[in-house]
């Protein structure tokens, strides 16, 4: 059976995170940032960071053209002072209110 128009909004409508926080790390690049796309895009408020300064802000921007609610920082999730740093941020942010976390950590091998 084909699906419709109306039956595809109907279930793009029972999807939805409107009022909902997120904190995805490594949101800059491949699954993190399919990750910060679909939450945003469901309409939660989203909070990532990246090691990397400028790609972080190239993607803000990106987000930002799409009307989605994202911000970030510049943080090395695996320096403990960079995470307390970056849970403050959010923290205050947000509210002290998160309702997503999603930690992504980039692998790199060497040969």
């Amino acid at each position: 059976m084909a699906e419709t128009a109306s039956s595809s909004k109907i279930k793009t409508s029972r999807w939805s995170l409107n009022g909902m926080t997120a904190l995805v790390t490594g949101g800059t690049r491949g699954i993190g940032h399919a990750i910060v796309n679909e939450l945003a895009g469901l309409g939660a408020a989203v909070y990532t960071c990246s090691r990397n300064e400028a790609e972080l802000n190239k993607c803000l921007k990106e987000w930002e053209g799409k009307g989605f609610l994202v911000s970030g920082s510049v943080c090395d999730a695996s320096s403990k002072d960079q995470r307390q740093k970056l849970m403050e941020n959010v923290a205050s942010l947000f509210n002290g209110r998160l309702n997503i976390l999603v930690s992504v950590f980039a692998i790199s091998f060497s040969a």
